[in-house]
């Protein structure tokens, strides 16, 4: 233990009036002998939530009150732009996470020297509604790009302050916060921790979330392969579709030449469709490419990050 080390734990919660001290004694428990701050993100909850803190909450704790609800991913961007720790640790607050497992987490990602540790969960305790998505999420992930992670959903996480706050989150992409990661770069590795049942409380997952999660991976991956370079996405695309209308037309205009009626024929449209789309994908590649510029030099950004730089 590195004594020198100061840890933040950031918990959204919603509505969990009946974990929340629960969860409060666990961490003291677990973490009496670490510097840290216990950082609780309510967004805006409806319950007792709030009140049951502030009747508890003793040294450690920090409470940030959302002024509406704004979902997990928002609520956990508002806990990391708080923390001051060297680790930022992230868990769910329906006590499904054991913080039994933050002291092994904590020394994997200091012997090792990794910028993330992620929880992997042992004989998950969830219905098929919250398994079922979250396998094939991971299955895309693993198969597009080259992060060897199989369980991007479990909240249980530590990171490294630098890589914690560089990410962006919006939307539902907080269950994504680990490709977030790997996208800037950083070193990750994955564990295996213990699940439990949630005993309070109603699970926020429903089938619904479904296609707000695919709509953020589609986008994830966008910029993962493509925000630096659109254009060989859309130009690929665009030259693509321009050949193959090409095609149909010069074979068109081969029948027409022996003699053929072509006039009527939908071939014909959609020759003529697909030259056009063509061209319109390829110059949309363009304007895109252009407003990518835009949007890093305009802000003085770069296109990569440095990891380090050693003078000798």
């Amino acid at each position: 233990m590195n004594l020198d080390q100061s840890y933040s734990i950031v918990i959204p919660l919603y509505n969990e009036e009946e974990n929340v001290s629960l969860l409060i004694d666990a961490i003291e428990g677990i973490m009496g002998g670490f510097r840290y701050e216990l950082i609780l993100v309510d967004d805006f909850s409806t319950d007792r939530t709030v009140k049951i803190i502030k009747d508890i909450a003793a040294f450690h704790v920090v409470l940030i009150e959302l002024k509406k609800n704004y979902g997990q991913s928002s609520a956990l961007m508002a806990g990391i732009d708080y923390a001051s720790g060297d680790y930022i640790i992230t868990m769910d607050g329906d006590l499904q996470n054991d913080p039994s497992d933050i002291p092994m987490m904590i020394n994997n990602i200091n012997e090792n020297g990794y910028d993330l540790v992620v929880g992997k969960r042992r004989k998950r305790q969830d219905n098929l509604l919250k398994t079922f998505p979250s396998k094939i999420a991971n299955f895309i992930i693993r198969t597009t790009t080259k992060l060897n992670v199989t369980d991007h959903g479990c909240a249980l996480k530590i990171f490294t302050r630098e890589t914690a706050k560089k990410l962006d989150l919006y939307g539902e992409s907080h269950r994504f916060i680990t490709l977030h990661a790997y996208i800037n770069g950083a070193r990750i590795a994955e564990v295996p921790i213990k699940h439990r049942a949630r005993q309070f409380g109603v699970s926020k997952y429903g089938i619904g979330r479904t296609t707000k999660v695919i709509n953020d991976l589609i986008l994830l991956l966008f910029n993962q392969k493509y925000l630096p370079k659109p254009i060989y996405l859309f130009g690929n695309i665009g030259i693509a579709t321009f050949i193959a209308g090409i095609l149909i037309n010069t074979y068109l205009f081969i029948e027409k030449l022996m003699g053929y009626p072509i006039g009527g024929r939908p071939l014909l449209i959609l020759g003529i469709l697909l030259v056009f789309v063509g061209i319109q994908l390829f110059t949309t590649g363009i304007i895109i490419d252009l407003l990518m510029k835009t949007y890093y030099e305009s802000q003085k950004k770069r296109p990569f990050n440095i990891r380090n730089v050693s003078v000798f």
